[in-house]
């Protein structure tokens, strides 16, 4: 029997030693820098405390429960050893967030109550009302009712329906602040529900000490749920001055976790895009017949999409990332759920996110408004995952800036081997709620030239392009912009610095100081027989007037048409010295119209066809 209890007894030491759960210490912890990315941020923070001898388990709260876990980075500083690090939830904070939505439930429910008992009071109030109005006239029914006793019966009535309507005033005034207070403790509740009430994650660190005594750590880790758009304003004094450029991100942020006086990074990298190089894989050439039809043709698209964003409740959803797919133009709603994007020219798939709700793509079609629902999405599965992480970095190799740093310009720019990083040296605060945060990067002055293009066959105003030269140099992305001319805003267009363009150019949108305008000449419009053929003739006079107050340079474009049949023969009669790209058919001026100058020119071709066929040339 001894035999047989003395292996009990030492497994019933060994679970009760594996029972005893290591001593769990918080650390101070801070949010210092943030690097925003196109999609995603990472996250660095400082956490401080003390470590008794031994082994123990420090916790860093209030992390956002959207890290990614495979992504964080530890790295100590004192007498200890770092064993394990990892991720899990904290269900405490989700426990008080819990409670503080049910006490918002409640108070709600109390103001609802006070709201029904003021509306039965009118409807009391309502019948009284009713009951003194249809006896009214009980005095004058009365034959001989003597003049004191009418007075008193007039009396009377006045004073119940002052006191009536007086009433009816208090309670009316009494019901709108409820509902101003109902409106504010609902918007809370739902702000609550949406983004604060998950759970906050802990990152646990596992460590083992020689000796009692004070520690320091940095940790930094990749969180999803927030980013970046590029954004411009583009202005333009004068076509004899410089162009001024200044660069914006437009930050959003629902990671759960508020930013307070952080230093911010903006990085033109994407981790969440596959880093894997592209194989080329065989071309397969066959007959038409056994290929598979393709179309290359995109659809007329509108000039800027529009529209509101909503949830199955048909509430406005703010902070809604709103991205076309594949690009960096993008937005986010406002506290109305709206949004507003100009169309770029090859980009028709809107992308729609927002936390806890599944993304939505939409096809962009020909109209300009286009609303969105998102529902909401399953239980989001946190990664429980306790793996150790190891990692084998030396402390001075974190990109950790020194608190007293000082910089001397507002950004700087930071060329890294494969992406480029603006560190913006002022603090900012982004608090986790989904609202547009615009952070100023860069400011530029850029020598740039200016043309005017027009095309009056399509449109009778003309266009300023802004011609920049060596653009490189300053690390944009695609974005919108929003353009500003002669000290007014003219629109919005898209900045496409594309990297094979040796002169970026920028719309700067319409002038309508240069006035144009495209008639039909009759007396070169003329249609006769000749023989077995029709000759038919068009002209077109083209007026030019410059009410500025400076020279100005203009392409100007028309076109004649271009013959695909052999039977059908175009010839240019008169161009105003043009240049015609047989081609195409576009014929290209280029002119310098003086201040206040008029300028006239002519367009003028015939069309030769076989008389048994028909052509449309109007």
């Amino acid at each position: 029997m001894k035999h047989i209890l003395s292996p009990l007894v030492f497994l019933f030491l060994v679970l009760q030693g594996f029972s005893q759960e290591l001593k769990e210490i918080p650390l101070s912890n801070q949010i210092k820098e943030v690097t925003l990315f196109l999609s995603g941020a990472q996250v660095f923070e400082t956490a401080t405390g003390t470590l008794p001898a031994g082994e123990s388990v420090l916790l860093v709260k209030g992390i956002s429960p959207f890290l990614d876990e495979k992504s964080i980075q530890v790295k100590g500083q004192g007498n200890f050893t770092i064993q394990a690090v990892n991720k899990r939830l904290d269900f405490l904070q989700e426990k008080e967030q819990g409670e503080q939505a049910k006490a918002l439930e409640k108070a709600i429910e109390e103001i609802e109550k006070r709201q029904s008992s003021l509306r039965n009071r009118i409807q009391v109030l309502g019948t009284k009302m009713s009951v003194l109005s249809a006896n009214k006239s009980i005095g004058s029914s009365q034959a001989g009712t003597s003049m004191t006793a009418l007075k008193a019966t007039l009396d009377f009535f006045d004073a119940e329906h002052t006191k009536i309507a007086n009433e009816e005033l208090q309670i009316n005034t009494q019901l709108a602040t409820n509902e101003q207070e109902l409106d504010a403790l609902r918007n809370q509740l739902y702000a609550l529900q949406q983004s604060d009430n998950k759970a906050k994650a802990e990152i646990r660190i596992r460590v083992k000490a020689t000796g009692a005594g004070p520690a320091s750590f940095q940790i930094n880790y990749l969180v999803s749920n927030a980013g970046w758009y590029p954004k411009y304003d583009v202005r333009v004094k004068s076509i004899t001055e410089p162009l001024q450029l200044q660069y914006k991100a437009e930050v959003f942020q629902n990671t759960g976790a508020d930013w307070k006086n952080v230093k911010l990074r903006f990085s033109n990298a994407n981790p969440n895009q596959g880093g894997q190089a592209p194989i080329l894989e065989k071309w397969e050439l066959n007959f038409v017949g056994l290929a598979v039809p393709r179309n290359f043709n995109l659809p007329q698209l509108p000039g800027s999409i529009s529209g509101q964003v909503l949830d199955h409740r048909n509430a406005p959803l703010a902070g809604v990332s709103v991205l076309f797919k594949g690009s960096t133009l993008g937005t986010v709603t406002d506290q109305e759920g709206k949004y507003s994007l100009v169309l770029p020219k090859n980009e028709s798939t809107l992308v729609f996110s927002f936390v806890g709700k599944q993304i939505e793509e939409r096809q962009v079609s020909n109209e300009s408004i286009l609303n969105v629902t998102l529902i909401d999405e399953g239980t989001i599965v946190m990664n429980e995952v306790a793996d150790a992480v190891f990692y084998k970095k030396s402390l001075d190799q974190l990109p950790f800036a020194a608190e007293n740093a000082q910089e001397e310009l507002l950004t700087q720019l930071v060329f890294n081997p494969t992406t480029v990083e603006i560190e913006v040296t002022e603090p900012y605060s982004i608090k986790s709620n989904g609202e547009r945060t615009f952070v100023d990067l860069k400011t530029y002055e850029i020598p740039a030239s200016y043309r005017y293009t027009a095309i009056p066959k399509l449109d009778k105003d003309a266009f300023l392009l802004a011609e920049m030269a060596d653009w490189s140099q300053y690390s944009l992305l695609e974005g919108e912009s929003n353009l500003y001319f002669e000290d007014g805003f003219v629109g919005r267009s898209i900045l496409n610095p594309a990297p094979l363009q040796d002169t970026l150019q920028i719309s700067m949108g319409r002038d309508r100081s240069l006035v144009m305008q495209r008639e039909k000449v009759d007396q070169f419009s003329k249609k006769r027989t000749i023989g077995s053929n029709i000759t038919e003739s068009r002209g077109y006079e083209i007026t030019l007037k410059n009410n500025k107050s400076q020279a100005v340079t203009l392409q100007l474009k028309d076109q004649i048409p271009v013959s695909v049949n052999s039977s059908i023969e175009v010839t240019s009669e008169e161009l105003s010295g043009g240049a015609l790209d047989p081609v195409t058919g576009i014929v290209t001026w280029e002119i310098t119209l003086a201040p206040g100058a008029q300028q006239k020119l002519t367009l003028r071709y015939e069309v030769k066809y076989p008389k048994a066929e028909r052509v449309i040339l109007d």
